[in-house]
Parts: structure tokens; C-alpha cells; sequence
């Protein structure tokens, strides 16, 4: 072996000496004694120079992140340094530092390495005096890099000394440091608070691709490509980089958005909590936990033998939208089924959808047994059988001249009539087993209506459009047989409650409905009957509704603003 002295044989890679030399200059060692400095480090334990080369015997070697040393030359990734007992002076701003070439080869190459490398590659010996760097940078900022210099962790206090400590690193091309930060936590201020967030907070599906890890590459680019757009060679100093601040978003939903996020349960206070949640889920872009947040009711329907889930109709997605025949793979008559539902991001299997409609954009006619949609539900409900179509290839039902023209289906006004299930006014079916509550109280489906029901599936009449969709001077095809709202034709049956004379229109102010696609019987004229054809249609059936008839219906449940 050979011989260190005895005050060095305890010494710390970093550590400082009077004289500013940390070890005098040894010969001799084979690389093979130093290629194992075990973790043994981390516990404080003083490790000698012939302790540490015995633990590379025997066993395998321990990969550790700290620096080797080998003769009088530090090595770090195959290449030379600079000499590890060699104390080098770094000014920064107004304080001078002092650190060693084993310091500073921890993160090399650098700026620094390759300054004093040049002044060392001048100098024959290389024993020889070197000059100060000076640099004109913030000395606190550098005093907490020189830590990481020395083999500690450096953690970020704030979001202001993140940015601080990516920007000097970005200087000084510190890259061991450059990744560390940009794998550390992410620090924000949102709301005037501080939050430190773990990368993997927000890795679920449909979280990944959010503001921060978006946001994080063009505020801060990559470890490749700092400040992203701006040249960065030859520049003097890097650019000032503001702080990731959010003022105008709240720190207490953002809490809640995190605790939802590590898989615990979030109790929802009100609808205007749910609204709060829900409008920065889209704000930071967390399009997993925003499915999660929607209003939903899953539940096992024992009597049809399948799960159902409720969802409202605005909260929809088209990519969780499919549809489920019901017939056998022997049946060879076209196919119906139900519209399932599965939340994008957040279920593994589907379920029989059940869609709320409210708003009290929807009236049901009774003697046709269609509904009409208004407003931002009719747009919905068009878009919804669009999507129903798509997942089933069905062509589009547009004129081929309005959908070349320009914008497309798009530019067509929202209606039902543009897709291929359904015409303007929808097709509905209200059965015995809907509940239904009439002008505030509870309602049930008579034999007359039911009748009027069956007879219409299956001797329908020619379809006439809602008075809305008349172009002008159109007139009806047969105007004796318009359904009339206001005085329904005279039956011979005697009325009573639930009869299809007592109905009318209805105004449903919220209404839950399945989807049933099924073929669509088509008329014959001068037979009065109607058979199955190739196309297919959806059709409402109702599950639940809260209804009003008429005008004064309505103002029953209006209440005063005073």
C-alpha cells in the first residue's frame, strides 16, 4: 500500500484544509481499490482509504452517486478531472468561494471545469497558481449550488428559488443538477400559496397531459434546451424567468384536486363546490379526475340483468359513447340495442346509459308520441345520436352539396333531423314502469295512452315536422291528421285519469331516458300500415319525469324572486 498521512486518512471528498489543499498528492493505487465507495458514506461513517478498498472484495460492487478518486486525478464518467487536492477560488457577486477540483468535477463538465482546465492545460506542471473566476451572479443562490458541489441533496425552499436555482444551473451547465430539478417536485404558487407537487401526483390517465408538465416544458424548455426560442450561446447571463404563479385560481380547491388525485375520497359540499372542482379540472387540464367529478349514479338493475349509470347529458363524452346489440348472432333481421356509457379515463367496462335531460328544454307531444328539444339540449341531443351513429358506420344524413360546402356538417343548424336516427322531432316511449310526477304530483300511464303507444309502433302515421321547422309558406301534408296540443280529437272513451285525452303537451322540466335503437318501421302509403325497413332509429324511453302540462303547470312551480 502506500502511505497517506494520518490527519488525511479521514477525510471527506470536499472537505476543507488550511492552505487550500485538501490532500497532498498520492501514487500508486490501483483504480480497482476505489471503484466501490459504498453507501456506507451516507451514514457519516469516516471510511479509510484501506477500508475502502477492502470493500470491493468479495462482494459486488454498490453503485453509489458520489465521486471516486484514484491517484492524484478524480475520474467521473471515463475522462480526467480536475485535481481533486487542488483548492480553486470562485467569486460570485461580492463573496468569494473556495471549493475543490473533487467538488467541483461532481458535476463536470461545467463552466467551471473548463475554465480552470484551460488555465491548468497552460501551466507545464500543473501545480502552478490559478486565476479567480469571477462571475457577476446572486452569491445566496450560489451558495446553496456549491452544497450540491459537496455531495448534499438540494431541495427548493419556493418557486422563486426553483426558478433561481434552474437558471444558475442552466449557467453554470451544472447537468447532474439541470435533471434533479427538472425531476423534482413541481413548486407554484396558486392563490398566493405555496404548493410542492410531486411529479407522479398527476400521471393518471387523462392527468398526464396537464398545465404544469405542458407548462413546465415552455417555461422552462428541457435539460437540452433551456428557455425555449431564445439563443443561448454567447449569451452573458440567462434571461429573468418569472416564478410559476397562478393568482387567479383558488388554493383550497387545488387541495382538494390533489387528495382526489392520490386515490382518497372527496366529499363534495354542494353543487357549487362540485362547480368549483370541475372548472379548474379544465382549467389545469386534469380531463381524468373531471370524468370522475361528473355527477353519476352506478347501480345493478336486477329485473333487466345489467348495470345502468346516470349521467346528465351535458357531461357526455363522444369517446365513452357506444352501443350494445341485443340480438342473437343467428338473427339475421336487423339489429337493436341500447346506448351504453363507459367515463373515459375512469371505468373498464360499460354500462346501459341512462341520460337526464333538464333545463326544461324538452316537450313531449302525446298524440304523436314525439319530443321536441330546444336550445343547447337540442344541440346536445343532435350531437349524441351523431355519435350513436359513428359508432355504429352509419352514413351521414346530410345533403352531399351542404356537407362539401363550407364548414361542413358544422354549418348546419343542430337538429336530429341531420343524423341518420332520427327526425327532428325524437320518438319517445313512456311504459308503465316510468315514474312519472305531474304538475308536482305523482302520475300513472293509462290503458288508452299505452294503447295509442303500440298502435303508433305499429301502424305509424306519415311524419309531420314541428311547427318550428315549417319553411316559409310549407304546409302540412295532411292537416287532418296534425296532432293538435290544445284540443286533442274526441275518443269515445270515457276519461279518467291518465287517459290520452287528459295529456296533450307536456313540459318536462327534468327527465331521465334510455336510448333504444331499433329499426325504424316505415310508412305505407294508402294501407295505413307500416313494416320494418333497413334503417334504424333511436328511441327515448322514458325511466323517470317531472312534468308540467301546460302553461299553468308551469307557473305552479315558479317561484318569487322578491
Amino acid at each position: 500500500m502506500f502511505a497517506v498521512p494520518k490527519h488525511a486518512q479521514d477525510m471527506w471528498v470536499g472537505d476543507d484544509v488550511p492552505g487550500g489543499s485538501i490532500l497532498p498528492s498520492v501514487s500508486g493505487p490501483l483504480q480497482s481499490e476505489f471503484d466501490n465507495f459504498t453507501a456506507e458514506t451516507a451514514g457519516r461513517k469516516k471510511i479509510t482509504l484501506s477500508r475502502a478498498s477492502s470493500l470491493s472484495n468479495g462482494k459486488a460492487p454498490i453503485k453509489t452517486p458520489g465521486v471516486m478518486r484514484t491517484g492524484d486525478l478524480l475520474m467521473r464518467n471515463g475522462q480526467s478531472k480536475l485535481p481533486h487536492e487542488k483548492a480553486f477560488s470562485i467569486q460570485i457577486g461580492w463573496r468569494l468561494f473556495r471549493l475543490s477540483g473533487a467538488s467541483i468535477n461532481s458535476d463536470a463538465p461545467s463552466y467551471f471545469s473548463t475554465y480552470f482546465e484551460d488555465q491548468l492545460r497552460l501551466d507545464e506542471n500543473g501545480n502552478g497558481p490559478t486565476k479567480t473566476l469571477f462571475i457577476d451572479r446572486d452569491p445566496d443562490t450560489f451558495a446553496d449550488i456549491c452544497r450540491h458541489l459537496q455531495g448534499y441533496y438540494l431541495v427548493p425552499r419556493d418557486n422563486a428559488h426553483y426558478v433561481r436555482l434552474y437558471a444558475d444551473a442552466q449557467f453554470y451547465n451544472l447537468q447532474r443538477l439541470i435533471s434533479q430539478l427538472f425531476d423534482s417536485e413541481i413548486f407554484v404558487s396558486i392563490g398566493g400559496q405555496q404548493f410542492h407537487i410531486p411529479r407522479d401526483t398527476f400521471s393518471g390517465p387523462g392527468n398526464s397531459s396537464n398545465f404544469f408538465s405542458l407548462g413546465f416544458a415552455g417555461f422552462l424548455g428541457s435539460r437540452d434546451d433551456a428557455f425555449p426560442g431564445l439563443e443561448s450561446r454567447g449569451l452573458m447571463r440567462p434571461p429573468a424567468v418569472q416564478p410559476q404563479t397562478i393568482p387567479n385560481r383558488s388554493p383550497k380547491v387545488f387541495e382538494d384536486l390533489i387528495h382526489l388525485s392520490r386515490g382518497y375520497p372527496l366529499t363534495i359540499r354542494d353543487k357549487e363546490h362540485r362547480a368549483q372542482l370541475l372548472s379548474d379540472c379544465k382549467y389545469y387540464g386534469f380531463k381524468g379526475l373531471m370524468h370522475k367529478l361528473f355527477v353519476h349514479s352506478i347501480t345493478y338493475n336486477a329485473e333487466r340483468g345489467k348495470s345502468e349509470i346516470i349521467m346528465q347529458l351535458e357531461d357526455l363524452h363522444k369517446s365513452g359513447v357506444s352501443f350494445v346489440n341485443d340480438a342473437s348472432p343467428s338473427d339475421q333481421s336487423p339489429l337493436g340495442g341500447w346506448v351504453n356509457y363507459v367515463r373515459p379515463f375512469v371505468d373498464e367496462t360499460s354500462y346501459e346509459v341512462i341520460v337526464e335531460v333538464g333545463s326544461q328544454e324538452t316537450k313531449i307531444d302525446f298524440r304523436s308520441m314525439r319530443a321536441d328539444f330546444y336550445g343547447d339540449t337540442k344541440a346536445r341531443i343532435s350531437s349524441l345520436f351523431q355519435t350513436v351513429a359513428d359508432k355504429m358506420n352509419l352514413p351521414h344524413n346530410l345533403p352531399l352539396g351542404l356537407m362539401m360546402s363550407s364548414g361542413g356538417a358544422s354549418a348546419a343548424s343542430a337538429s336530429p333531423a341531420n343524423t341518420p336516427l332520427s327526425e327532428d322531432r325524437v320518438k319517445i316511449r313512456i311504459g308503465q314502469d316510468a315514474h312519472i310526477i305531474l304538475d308536482g304530483q305523482e302520475h300513472t300511464m293509462g290503458e288508452s295512452a299505452l294503447d295509442h303507444q303500440q298502435e303508433l309502433d305499429y301502424n305509424p302515421e306519415p311524419s309531420t315536422p314541428s311547427s318550428a321547422s315549417l319553411a316559409p309558406g310549407q304546409t302540412w301534408p295532411n292537416p287532418t291528421i296534425r296532432p293538435s296540443s290544445t284540443r286533442p280529437p274526441p275518443s269515445k272513451k270515457r276519461k279518467r285519469r291518465g287517459s290520452l285525452d287528459d295529456f296533450g303537451e307536456w313540459i318536462v322540466r327534468k327527465g331521465q331516458w334510455r336510448l333504444r335503437v331499433q329499426p325504424r318501421v316505415e310508412y305505407l302509403p294508402g294501407t295505413g300500415r307500416g313494416e320494418e325497413g333497413g334503417s334504424m332509429e333511436i328511441v327515448l324511453c322514458a325511466v323517470k319525469l317531472d312534468a308540467v302540462s301546460g302553461q299553468r303547470g308551469r307557473n305552479m312551480g315558479r317561484g318569487f324572486v322578491g
